[in-house]
């Protein structure tokens, strides 16, 4: 059988710069020096602008829906066969998204990579995702570490509280309902999803209930809270604990729906990003 001498020869060099940077790796500091600081990632000395945690997660949401299928969850290769981006020399040394963004965008194509249709500012979030995992890994490319959950309190508190008086105080208060609400919900991120959807577990509207009114052809009226409603049926439980379920015929009988979260619902296309982000660290404030 023939062996390629010149693989051969190139596998042999590459074991012994392995070897020599093992080495080097590993010698021990000179007496009376101290040991050098390690940076996170792969590449020995590599330094990277710091990476927005919110901008990271933005991007890790979007690897999720984009990316996953062909590069794994955690981004060693997925079940589509795309590459292992912990050993790719692009994610490696990529800086700021000047060596990923454009693969995103459809540089590869020719090489089998397409193009995901995301904007250039999602391209970016990806690669911030990317290379915030890259900073794990240890030295010697050990697998990556655990990753600490990016904090999601990022906001203005002074511009929230603004932001509250001006919006939910008329239906709120920080010495009312919400009185201590940082120390009952103490997760930031359960905390801003109670307050986006007005309840939850001890939360801004805990325990509110849709009530409905159901008005029969005979001219009684039947009210409770909502139990179920769809085209065909409507169910209700009276303040007694009797439940109800009343025939639904297009219109008939007329049912009027009460929802004590509607404001919130309505306000979901009204905030800003930074709207959310300012409220959510004024209501962490609120021990």
């Amino acid at each position: 059988m023939r062996v390629k001498t010149g693989f051969l020869a190139t596998a042999t060099v590459g074991l012994l710069m392995s070897s020599m940077y093992l080495a080097l790796a590993q010698r021990p500091a000179p007496a009376g020096t101290a040991e050098p600081e390690r940076v996170g990632g792969f590449v020995p000395g590599q330094k990277r602008a710091p990476i927005d945690p919110v901008l990271a997660a933005h991007g890790k949401a979007l690897y999720g829906v984009n990316c996953q299928a062909c590069h794994g969850k955690d981004l060693r290769g997925g079940d589509m066969g795309g590459p292992n981006l912990l050993r790719s020399q692009v994610t490696l040394t990529d800086q700021n998204g000047e060596l990923i963004v454009p693969i995103i965008q459809g540089s590869r194509q020719a090489l089998g990579m397409p193009a995901i249709g995301i904007s250039i500012e999602d391209s970016n979030a990806v690669a911030a995702y990317v290379r915030s995992v890259i900073a794990t890994i240890g030295a010697q490319g050990t697998p990556p570490g655990k990753q600490e959950p990016p904090s999601i309190v990022v906001g203005n508190a002074t511009d929230g509280r603004t932001y509250f008086a001006s919006t939910c105080a008329k239906c709120h208060s920080a010495e009312g309902d919400l009185r201590g609400i940082a120390s009952r919900i103490v997760d930031p991120k359960q905390l801003q999803a109670t307050w986006l959807m007005g309840g939850g577990r001890s939360g801004i509207s805990n325990g509110a209930v849709s009530k409905v009114s159901v008005l029969l052809p005979s001219g009684a009226t039947s009210e409770g809270d909502l139990v179920r409603m769809d085209d065909f049926l409507v169910t209700l439980k009276s303040g007694d604990g009797t439940t109800r379920s009343f025939r639904r015929n297009g219109d008939l009988p007329k049912v009027t729906l009460t929802d004590p979260l509607k404001a919130h619902k309505d306000m979901l296309s009204v905030y800003t990003d930074k709207n959310i982000h300012d409220v959510t660290a004024y209501l962490v404030t609120l021990k």
